[in-house]
């Protein structure tokens, strides 16, 4: 169990892990089956999520508190990687659904995007605001 406190909320994480159903499961290489059972309260209110995983990694891999600390390790860098999807690129308010464009507008966000880690600025959001102003001084970013 882990508890965690900031930003206004208290939020309480138990992980419970069991090899037992990996026999009934149909999935290949399962390790182990977990829920991980989160509650949260910000202000008066109090919210329970629980969410249930599989694992390729086995008891002696990782137990349940190892498994937990993966979990949070593994949304930290996933909102990492698409914030600046997100929030620059507005790729949740995206309105494009169908066909091959959703795929090809992610190849080019993707693109844009390694073309923005090597920019010395601010961050993303500023050097993408200073390109879609100045167009011309991106041309070094796609020539060398």
């Amino acid at each position: 169990m882990t508890v965690d406190k900031g930003h206004g909320r208290f939020e309480r994480r138990t992980l419970t892990s069991t090899t037992a159903l990996n026999t009934y499961l149909d999935w290949p290489g399962v390790g182990q089956v977990f829920r991980l059972e989160r509650v949260r309260t910000v202000g008066a209110t109090t919210t329970t999520e629980v969410a249930y995983g599989i694992t390729s990694l086995t008891r002696a891999q990782a137990d349940a508190g190892q498994l937990l600390a993966l979990t949070r390790d593994h949304w930290g860098i996933e909102n990492r990687l698409h914030y600046v999807r997100d929030e620059t690129f507005g790729e949740d308010r995206c309105r494009v659904r169908t066909g091959s464009a959703p795929q090809l507008l992610a190849a080019v966000r993707n693109a844009a995007i390694y073309l923005l880690e090597g920019v010395t600025a601010a961050s993303k959001a500023a050097a993408a605001r200073r390109f879609a102003a100045r167009p011309h001084d991106a041309l070094p970013l796609i020539l060398t």
